[in-house]
């Protein structure tokens, strides 16, 4: 059993920057803007606090001689630069990230990143095209550029769907498809299910329910049988005696009044997640476990949500839910051999929602990088763009 803690402990890392205490629902985006006036894919500026200034959106990409043909970059679009990036003010506390790129009249996307404390990273625009989406991107609380960095305080599931909503209207966007992996397919039944009449249509990959037996799985020793030389350090940083429970022993070390053994166990958690993400570890991922920033947030708002069983009503709540959002087109994709969210259960979602059209990728682990993972998730946006073209 996860145990509930007191997380209100002072964050005095030197990091930290403010004190913590019926059919599928399409919609038709309005035709592509090649003469509107601004020349390539069209210009304009969103509102926000702080913006930078528009430019005209730009595409990039390494000549094909010299792509290693294994990279995932074959199966995704080409980078390309925001048009816009600004930050919103969410609560008394919280400043979010955001960023727009693609085609600023095109029909609008958002990316729901990981972790919870992943942040957003530029790869993430690559699976939308950017010639028809309107592609959204934002950190969540206390995650990438967001503000305060790795903060506890008014940091939950429900914080973040309200946030989601926040931006939306921030954006003057009526409805938009909702995309998103690992935790990123938590948050996104959890808005969906909240806002279903504001969701165009889904995208979801390596599902993540925030279920007890998930949590089991992964912290408390059975992904361990497949990465035991992964789960070692990982274990070894806590004493025997609190090892009934490693999420509940890691959040007392996270939220310590000491900042080096925050920083040890953020470390020895992120690990942990990037050493077994992949079917064949993945050195680049490995290296972000690495960076002291990077894990604090990852590992001490992961360890939040989960400590907390996601703030959710119940184990079930998500599967409960499903009927708020059959209606709505999605499509869910898995690896067979993701080790940090089993396909037990998306598994489970396939069954509640047959409606949603699932894909197995029979070759590849929990990474969006990977190459079968990358191909389906293209796939799976491209089959909503024609769907919306029509």
């Amino acid at each position: 059993m996860i145990s509930h803690l007191p997380l209100g402990l002072a964050f005095s890392s030197p990091l930290r920057a403010h004190y913590c205490p019926a059919p599928p629902r399409l919609s038709r985006p309005p035709p592509h803007p090649r003469h509107a006036g601004t020349g390539g894919l069209g210009c304009v500026q969103a509102k926000g606090a702080r913006r930078r200034r528009c430019c005209r959106a730009s595409v990039s990409s390494a000549p094909a001689a010299a792509m290693d043909p294994s990279e995932v970059k074959k199966d995704l679009y080409p980078l390309v630069e925001p048009y816009d990036t600004g930050f919103l003010k969410v609560s008394d506390v919280h400043t979010l990230y955001y960023e727009q790129s693609g085609n600023p009249h095109g029909h609008p996307v958002v990316f729901l990143h990981g972790g919870p404390g992943a942040g957003t990273s530029p790869g993430n625009r690559r699976f939308f095209d950017p010639e028809f989406y309107r592609i959204v991107l934002f950190d969540q609380r206390g995650a990438g550029r967001s503000t305060p960095h790795a903060c506890l305080e008014q940091n939950t599931t429900w914080d973040l769907v309200a946030d989601i909503e926040k931006l939306r209207e921030h954006l003057d966007i009526p409805e938009w498809q909702v995309f998103g992996g690992s935790w990123g397919s938590t948050l996104t039944l959890a808005y969906s299910q909240a806002h279903p009449d504001k969701v165009t249509g889904i995208v979801l990959r390596g599902i993540f329910l925030l279920r007890k037996k998930e949590l089991d799985w992964f912290y408390e020793g059975g992904a361990a049988a497949i990465f035991p030389d992964a789960w070692e350090p990982f274990r070894d940083f806590i004493p025997e005696e609190e090892r009934n429970c490693f999420i509940a022993a890691y959040s007392k070390r996270l939220t310590s009044s000491d900042p080096t053994v925050q920083i040890e166990a953020a470390k020895r958690w992120t690990m942990w997640e990037m050493m077994t993400a992949h079917l064949i570890q993945n050195n680049d991922n490995i290296k972000r476990g690495e960076d002291d920033k990077f894990s604090l947030a990852f590992a001490r708002i992961e360890n939040h949500y989960f400590v907390n069983k996601g703030f959710l009503p119940s184990d079930s709540y998500l599967l409960d839910n499903v009927e708020k959002i059959r209606h709505i087109k999605a499509f869910i994709v898995q690896g067979r051999y993701d080790v940090c969210c089993p396909m037990m259960s998306a598994w489970d979602l396939h069954k509640a929602w047959p409606e949603a059209e699932f894909k197995v990728v029979p070759d590849a682990g929990h990474s969006a990088n990977e190459v079968g993972i990358a191909a389906e998730l293209r796939s799976a946006t491209e089959k909503l763009r024609d769907m919306l073209r029509k």
